[in-house]
């Protein structure tokens, strides 16, 4: 579409990311208009997980677009070197599908999402990038400016996307919703699992063919480490039919973060050649950072009400970590352990207490994965890599 940049802004004393689409493209109406799209549909949406877009204008008669600068590889780059520890596909499929979830809630579909459009940062942060086939689906804005300009579509029967990721609506040319990005969510989803791509023909026609009339090879065939529960996500997202694929990707989000850590094999989690547990007594120093919100549901007796009690209550990890993989209830129920994670494969152990507003992280925990509590809960108990 363009020429990227890097910039410096003298106003704000920072660097940027200029795109820049050539006057000699320009005078296409068809690039102009995706170019201008992009950058409003990107514009409209603010979340950590979505490329921000500062600023657009023409200079020379040549469209620009101003983003935040971005230092890290595209998830495509990453792959290029095979498939992705357990752990770390799961912590992006995750960020992923809170992106497109934001950028849904606004209507918006992305309907190209691919590893080329999804950048990883130094700090493992996913950003989606490149809305350029955007489409509004669902308006929720005031501005007729802005809908007007998103809801324009392409002709019906035309195909729009990247063989290999298209969702079978697209390859048929028929109109494409959120569920189009769902689809592609599942496809990377399962590149990331397995290093090799959910539908490959020899030719383009033939990977549209294999979209429209195939299932992909069972994730757990190809690295039998992956939890059922992760697999049966991926499956689902590549349903054929789009209403047998998750509503929303806020519910994909959900199902993702709510993978039971019993689930989890050591090899699946770690990728390491060997686990070691260790139990750690708490002992630790507080901080603050992000924020998170819980649901633990306590269930009375049987023989008292079959009804859970629900208790939500906020977690701070930290200063200058993210939550990881992996949490654990105390067995009074009056603690939480988790996973704090400071890059990438940098981990310690977090302590949360029901009756403080602290987070506590835990010394001597290193590299600390999947914690669990001794039966009496004096000892937390995690693996690490060996």
């Amino acid at each position: 579409m363009g020429e990227v940049y890097r910039a410096h802004d003298r106003r704000l004393d920072r660097d940027v990311a200029i795109k820049v689409l050539p006057s000699f493209l320009s005078s296409d109406l068809d690039r102009l208009r995706r170019f201008e799209q992009e950058a409003r549909a990107a514009a409209a949406l603010n979340h950590p997980n979505i490329l921000a877009v500062l600023q657009m204008g023409t200079y020379g008669g040549a469209p620009y677009l101003v983003s935040e600068l971005l230092e890290g590889l595209t998830l495509r780059e990453h792959l290029r070197r095979g498939p992705l520890p357990i752990r770390k596909a799961i912590d992006y499929a995750v960020q992923i599908a809170h992106g497109l979830a934001a950028a849904h809630d606004k209507g918006i579909a992305h309907r190209d999402m691919k590893p080329e459009n999804l950048f990883v940062t130094k700090d493992g942060r996913i950003k989606i990038l490149d809305f350029g086939l955007a489409k509004l689906t669902q308006p929720k804005t005031d501005s007729m400016a802005t809908a007007r300009t998103l809801a324009e579509q392409t002709e019906p029967r035309v195909v729009m996307g990247t063989v290999g990721y298209m969702a079978p609506e697209q390859v048929r040319g028929e109109t494409a919703d959120h569920r189009a990005d769902i689809f592609a969510f599942g496809a990377i989803l399962c590149e990331m699992l397995t290093g090799k791509r959910a539908f490959q023909g020899a030719s383009a026609v033939e990977t549209m063919g294999a979209i429209l009339k195939d299932d992909p090879p069972p994730v757990g065939d190809i690295v039998p480490a992956v939890p059922p529960g992760l697999q049966r996500i991926v499956h689902r997202c590549l349903e054929k039919d789009r209403e047998q694929r998750f509503g929303t990707a806020s519910d994909l989000a959900f199902a993702l973060e709510s993978l039971s850590d019993s689930g989890l094999t050591k090899s699946s989690v770690t990728g390491a050649r060997t686990v070691e547990v260790r139990f750690r007594r708490m002992a630790a120093t507080a901080s603050a950072g992000l924020f998170l919100v819980l649901a633990l549901a306590f269930w009375r007796p049987w023989h008292s009400s079959p009804v859970p009690a629900v208790i939500r209550f906020p977690i701070v990890p930290p200063e200058n970590t993210t939550f990881g993989f992996g949490l654990a209830v105390s067995p009074d129920g009056q603690q939480v352990a988790f996973v704090a994670e400071r890059g990438f494969n940098q981990t310690s152990l977090g302590l949360r207490a029901l009756n403080s507003l602290e987070s506590k992280l835990l010394s001597s925990t290193e590299g600390a994965l999947l914690p669990f509590w001794s039966p009496d809960g004096t000892e937390i108990g995690f693996f690490c890599r060996g």
